[in-house]
């Protein structure tokens, strides 16, 4: 790992490197808005089978690579694997996204899985780290990920997306044994899932909290910030060389203290925060990756380009990885992301 560190970018950001030119990559970046995304999609007959199919995956992974030269690549999964191999119903509605079976009561957690049979289910994504550990230029950083616990149990409650996670906060209020025994057995499979990564080749860990926003007060320390301070001190203790970058979107002042209090080696900042701001709050604490806008990537032009700059300029006096504020979405103009990419990489 220490002489990867020196040959890749991403590598040296997250070890704290001040780099003339940030790396770059992409939330989502191999997904619906790429023609070949599509295609490929397409042959697999619908998004689980993409996931659980290791050849297949592997190639969505790598379609960004080829395209825009990326400095990572992520893996393609979803964070809802994890809850399916616990024993969730997991399927995927078209137009709509995911749905799962419910825990709303002791009897609905009673039958789920132990942590220790979840590889059986998640085995084929290990393999895909392992090809693409294989097939990825030496100069691209391969990353994996999972969901943080808050944001995997508010599908695990609820069944799917909600615009205010509410029944997760209903569980947390009415049965909050209930609910942190949830989230501690997402938090000891996540920590296990992520672990067989590492151990497949991902050389960089991400922990996304789409929906810490949500949580306020105590609340986000105790349901967002502890459980990524647990996985990532358990990480580092079986992988003390592996950077973890945490993703609290929409934390807001949240943000600030976020790498002491958890000890990643770098916070993803979502776009409500201003890259002035971060640079004050939160780069003085280390790595921080972020955050454009992703309408950027639909809309284009100039704006575009004068937002690129500004963000590259706030944060380039500390180790900054470029990326978007929240994942691409699948309206956006392939032709935006290589304006992105040009903007920042020309300095």
């Amino acid at each position: 790992m220490k002489d990867a560190v020196q040959t890749k970018t991403i590598l040296r950001a997250l070890a704290g490197e001040t780099l003339p030119t940030p790396p770059i990559w992409m939330m989502r970046q191999a997904g619906r808005y790429l023609p070949e995304y599509k295609a490929t999609r397409a042959q697999a007959g619908d998004f689980l089978s993409l996931c659980y199919n290791p050849e297949l995956a592997a190639e969505v992974t790598l379609q960004p690579i080829r395209r825009y030269g990326f400095d990572a690549a992520i893996l393609f999964a979803d964070i809802l694997l994890v809850p399916q191999a616990l024993g969730a119903d997991l399927w995927f509605v078209t137009g709509e996204g995911p749905r799962l079976s419910t825990i709303t009561a002791q009897s609905d957690f009673d039958v789920l899985k132990p942590v220790s049979a979840i590889h059986d289910t998640l085995n084929p994504i290990y393999e895909t780290v392992r090809i693409l550990r294989k097939e990825l230029p030496e100069e691209t950083t391969l990353i994996g990920f999972a969901g943080a616990p808050w944001t995997v149990a508010t599908y695990m409650i609820a069944g799917q997306g909600t615009p205010d996670q509410g029944p997760a906060h209903a569980l947390m209020q009415g049965n909050v044994a209930l609910f942190e025994a949830l989230l501690a057995r997402i938090t000891a499979a996540t920590i296990e899932y992520l672990s067989a990564q590492i151990d497949a080749g991902a050389e960089v860990v991400k922990i996304f909290d789409s929906w810490a926003g949500s949580l306020k007060g105590d609340a986000f320390e105790k349901y967002a910030v502890a459980p990524c301070a647990e996985i990532t001190a358990a990480i580092k203790a079986r992988h003390p060389d592996i950077p973890i970058i945490g993703f609290p979107r929409e934390a807001g002042d949240g943000y600030i203290g976020f790498h002491s209090k958890t000890g990643v080696d770098c916070v993803a900042l979502d776009n409500s925060v201003s890259a002035e701001w971060a640079a004050a709050k939160v780069q003085v604490d280390g790595c921080v990756q972020g955050n454009l806008a992703s309408s950027h990537m639909v809309t284009g032009g100039q704006a575009l380009v004068d937002e690129t700059r500004a963000i590259v300029k706030a944060l380039s006096n500390g180790p900054h990885i470029f990326n978007l504020g929240h994942g691409i979405t699948p309206d956006a103009d392939p032709e935006n992301v290589t304006l992105m990419i040009e903007t920042v990489r020309a300095g």
